[in-house]
Formats: structure tokens, C-alpha cells, sequence
């Protein structure tokens, strides 16, 4: 095995073991499976920067909500602009939160919508929390930015094709 494939798989088990995650439960992102919200909110969170974007799905064991979308940030200021932005997009597509909790203090701000749940963090409280490791039972989405930038163009020209539907009817 050369040298370059041996530190990058090192490298991907030394990440997933930092974040409490198991190999096998992590998938890849296929963000078409996911309700527009969800796609919303990730992509309000890669507007203000957002980093390390997962998403948990708990279906299969938890009955209070069917999503985990966790976000980190920086710093306070981004931490609280993240939130805002992704209250604000989803506001703005008719979809009000139930309840935000932790705002003043941007430690770890929770945005409940019911059937989904976004985390956005510092990095500190972040790795304190662990949420993955805390819900590891569950399926473990990574957005990487690539996966996610396709899906918000996709986002936009379905928003766009339905401005066009509406203003010629």
C-alpha cells in the first residue's frame, strides 16, 4: 500500500474516531432523500461558512424528531449568524420554528422545527456534546460542500422555474 493511500486513510480513521463516529455509519451525502427544509437549513448554515455540516438520521431510534442537522461555527457572532440565517430562509419558505434555545449565549444554539432539530455549535461545545457519538446508533450523513453546492444550485433553479410558473399564470 503506498504511503500517500496509508496516511489518508489514517487520516479519515483518526477524524471519524475525533468525532466519535463509526466507519460503517457514516454515509454518503445523497441530499435528494432529505425534505426541502432540511436542505434549506443546510444550505442557509454553507452560506454563513458552517463547518463540519451532518446530519443524524433517527428514525429507526428516536420518537420525538427524525433529524439531527449539526453545523459549527467559529466563533459566537458566526455561531448566531448561521442560526439567523437558517431561521430566516426557512421563514421565509412558510416554515416557522417551534422554539430556538441558546441564542444569547452561541455555545449551542437549537433550532426545533419538529420533525428535525438543527444543532449549530462552537467548536468547543461541539466536541464537549458530541452528539454523534451520543446518538452513534444513528445514520450519519457528511455534507461536504461539494455534494452540498450542487444541491443548492439545483435549490435555486427549482425556486426559480417556480418565480417564472407564477408570474406567467
Amino acid at each position: 500500500m503506498s504511503q500517500k493511500l496509508q496516511e489518508k486513510i489514517l487520516s479519515s480513521e483518526a477524524r471519524a474516531a475525533s468525532l466519535g463516529a463509526r466507519g460503517d455509519a457514516v454515509a454518503a451525502a445523497n441530499l435528494s432523500e432529505f425534505d426541502e427544509r432540511i436542505r434549506r437549513a443546510l444550505d442557509a448554515a454553507a452560506e454563513k461558512k458552517a463547518l463540519d455540516l451532518t446530519i443524524l438520521d433517527l428514525r429507526s431510534i428516536a420518537s420525538f424528531t427524525d433529524f439531527f442537522v449539526i453545523a459549527t461555527g467559529t466563533n459566537r457572532r458566526q455561531v448566531q449568524a448561521i442560526s439567523d440565517e437558517v431561521v430566516e430562509q426557512l421563514k421565509r419558505a412558510g416554515n416557522r420554528a417551534a422554539r430556538v434555545e441558546g441564542y444569547q449565549t452561541a455555545e449551542w444554539i437549537l433550532i426545533d422545527y419538529g420533525d428535525f432539530i438543527v444543532h449549530v455549535f462552537d467548536e468547543k461545545a461541539r466536541r464537549f456534546y458530541d452528539l454523534e457519538r451520543l446518538w452513534r446508533e444513528a445514520r450519519r450523513i457528511d455534507v461536504s460542500a461539494q455534494v452540498l453546492g450542487s444541491e443548492i444550485s439545483n435549490l435555486k433553479s427549482e425556486s426559480s422555474n417556480l418565480k417564472s410558473e407564477r408570474l406567467k399564470s
